[in-house]
């Protein structure tokens, strides 16, 4: 009668890409696509338009799964916030742990 969702709290995944990756590839697909236009509007050859987005195509293609395949589902997101951690803390005193609110 009903079906059951199996995949409940699981990524979403399209053809080996998982979670943000997704997002990353057709953002880079709609750029290629408007540098392609920009570079048609130029005046530059078809044919180098072509062969130029092609080669970028390629590229944007492996680096997404490289990242993909490397960092997982979320160790990109990681390894980005872990930038933002202090190297150490230095407290001079312990009277911030000692006062009661």
């Amino acid at each position: 009668m009903f079906t059951i969702n199996k995949g409940i709290n699981k990524p979403i995944e399209f053809k080996g890409l998982k979670a943000q990756y997704i997002g990353y590839l057709g953002g880079g697909l709609v750029t290629l696509l408007v540098l392609f236009a920009i570079l048609y509007l130029i005046g530059l050859a078809i044919y180098l338009c072509i062969l130029i987005i092609g080669g970028l195509g390629s590229a944007l293609f492996y680096k997404v799964f490289e990242l993909s395949h490397k960092f997982g589902e979320y160790g990109l997101m990681k390894r980005n916030a872990k930038k933002y951690l202090p190297t150490y803390l230095k407290f001079i005193t312990r009277r911030l742990f000692y006062e009661k609110a």
